[in-house]
């Protein structure tokens, strides 16, 4: 024990030692994503690999409600489209009513917070499992929204319950979460539910497996208790020393991760603040290590250099702006071999951006 705790210390200090570097370019020159955003030495676990990302500032977000806050105290609720009843505030728009729909849902708001939502998110219950299909923030006591989702429970359409709970424990993996955002594509949301949920059952025990092979829920193959045993296997061990080393970092903002599975980097997850990225952190590191789990493990593991290169990478061929006046904008990103998604908030007070997504095509 006192081995890992010594490894654990000494890992910390020479991540904390790299922040003597100088900063990056400021946002707008040649080559950077955002402001001063550093890689720092990797900490693995198997397959996995995690770059921390600090920043040379921070955005106070605390005003700001996650999606398992607003859910877990019922001032935000989902529902199937077609079970909604009028919903009204003052004498604004009413969402229509209709039949419950397979990539919409309905979302309300009633609290007295902004609520960020993140493409990927799962909320389980009505007549599927979904997943948000996009980031984007939710002013407070807002009208209902239509909700773009996605399903990861193909073959259900039947409902356990009318309105829609958050799977807390994990976010949809990278995979799925990159068939949500780039390709916007419910067939291949669920090719990659199906091949996630194969490559978990086949070295499950027999009576998993044919738990695993009885459902069609994402999930609930991630929710199983042996895939999570083997999840957190993985991510524990990062959360933990990942978690120690915001604490030791908290004056340098911590605000993200590149992630690596072998030798390739593939996704970063990048926040306002490191308010914003502990909340979300348990999730994400879940969702790293169940991509992890499926794919075969190879030698190699990339430089902090291709991580920094991955980060800085943002000359973008085409872009596409989707923006709700003195709420949000969010911009996609079109470049060689990547796409990245980039949610700034516009309102008052702030104008900066609360999440950046980038992944490899």
């Amino acid at each position: 024990m006192k081995g890992k705790q010594i490894l654990g210390l000494c890992v910390m200090s020479m991540l904390a030692a790299s922040l003597i570097m100088p900063w990056g370019p400021e946002r707008g020159e040649a080559g950077e994503t955002g402001p001063g955003y550093k890689v720092l030495a990797p900490i693995s676990q198997g397959n996995l690999t995690i770059f921390p990302v600090v920043s040379d500032r921070s955005h106070d977000t605390r005003n700001f409600l996650t999606l398992d806050e607003g859910l877990r105290s019922g001032e935000v609720v989902i529902s199937e489209a077609g079970s909604v009843q009028p919903l009204i505030r003052g004498s604004r728009r009413v969402i229509p009513q209709g039949g419950a729909e397979v990539n919409r849902l309905v979302l309300l708001n009633n609290s007295e917070h902004p609520l960020i939502l993140l493409a990927g998110e799962i909320v389980t219950g009505g007549k599927q499992d979904r997943v948000v299909g996009k980031d984007r923030v939710v002013p407070p006591k807002s009208d209902p929204i239509d909700l773009t989702v996605f399903c990861v429970e193909p073959g259900r359409w039947v409902a356990t319950k009318y309105d829609f709970g958050s799977f807390q424990t994990q976010m949809a993996q990278p995979s799925v979460r990159r068939s949500v955002m780039a390709d916007k594509n419910q067939q291949k949301v669920w090719a990659e539910v199906h091949a996630s949920a194969a490559a978990m059952t086949v070295p499950a025990a027999p009576a998993t497996q044919r738990a695993l092979e009885s459902t069609s829920s994402y999930a609930r193959v991630m929710g199983n208790a042996e895939v999570k045993q083997r999840v957190d296997a993985v991510a524990a061990p990062l959360e933990q020393s990942y978690r120690g080393l915001i604490r030791a970092l908290r004056d340098r903002n911590a605000v993200g991760v590149v992630v690596a599975i072998n030798d390739q980097v593939i996704w970063a997850d990048l926040f306002a603040s490191t308010g914003l990225l502990e909340k979300y952190w348990p999730k994400l590191i879940r969702s790293y290590a169940a991509e992890a789990l499926t794919r075969p493990t190879a030698p190699g593991r990339p430089s902090v250099k291709a991580a920094q290169a991955f980060l800085e990478d943002f000359g973008a061929r085409r872009e596409t702006v989707e923006s709700e006046p003195g709420v949000y904008r969010r911009t996609e990103h079109m470049g060689d071999g990547f796409t990245a998604f980039e949610l700034t908030t516009l309102l008052p007070g702030t104008g900066f951006d609360l999440h950046i997504a980038k992944m490899v095509e």
